[in-house]
């Protein structure tokens, strides 16, 4: 029961940002519970981390569902009685080519907004016992360097690409904020990690500006256990305050 316990959202691809987490909390000690939207991907996942001699197990997690959350936080406490580390890695990216807020269908804005902010904001929510449960439990929601399109609105008006993306990258690092509030008075530190540009999707082309995902993992990992009396409700980028 003295290892820490991690779940991290969204690590069913190989080369994907979550499964680069898992293995750098795995690296630093957890326990960690991969998650993705089928069993089969959820599982060969947390095979590969123990092939490799951490520990692991997978479990499926749909975002969308988010009745399913209770089940699945009933799971991790009789099998582990609490969670250190959530890392709220899940997304989907609908919109990529909408050129304008003006052009987005309203099917793409359900998708982002789904599970972009409330399936990360409902399993928090389910998961809070837990949190609570751990002696300094850190939750870390990934956000993406497009949410500056929606700050820079405020000195330059102009179009927004992927609004609905971009908007709901925005609206979680918003939910950040709420949740290190609500949590203010436990031991529960709560940000966000912008990941910068990393090479998460090398089927899509890589640009030389892109970095393995392991580095933004590296961060994402450091976010997930920061110390006593860390910084609450803030986004890091590369390991440094920015918002």
């Amino acid at each position: 029961m003295n290892q820490k316990i991690a779940l991290v959202t969204g690590a069913g691809r190989a080369t994907g940002l979550g499964v680069a987490t898992a293995r750098a909390l795995a690296e630093r000690g957890f326990h960690v519970i991969v998650t993705a939207r089928t069993d089969t991907q959820a599982q060969e996942q947390a095979n590969v981390l123990r092939a490799d001699g951490h520990s692991a197990e997978g479990c499926r997690l749909d975002l969308t569902a988010t009745q399913e959350f209770a089940a699945l936080a009933e799971r991790i406490r009789t099998d582990h009685g609490r969670l250190d580390a959530l890392v709220n890695n899940a997304s989907v990216f609908p919109d990529m080519n909408t050129p304008t807020a003006l052009d987005a269908p309203v099917e793409d804005i359900r998708a982002a907004f789904a599970v972009d902010v409330i399936g990360p904001w409902a399993l928090t929510v389910a998961l809070r016992p837990l949190l609570e449960s751990a002696p300094a439990a850190r939750v870390v929601n990934i956000s993406s360097g497009a949410y500056q399109q929606i700050t820079a609105l405020a000195d330059r008006p102009d179009d927004v690409g992927a609004p609905a993306y971009s908007f709901a990258k925005y609206t979680l690092n918003q939910l950040t904020v709420m949740l290190a509030a609500a949590f203010r008075d436990t031991t529960v530190l709560v940000n966000t990690v912008d990941p910068g540009r990393a090479d998460t999707h090398p089927e899509l082309g890589s640009d030389e500006e892109d970095a393995p995902p392991s580095v933004a993992a590296a961060w994402i990992a450091e976010a997930a256990t920061l110390p006593e009396g860390g910084p609450s409700g803030v986004i890091f980028l590369e390991g440094q305050q920015v918002g």
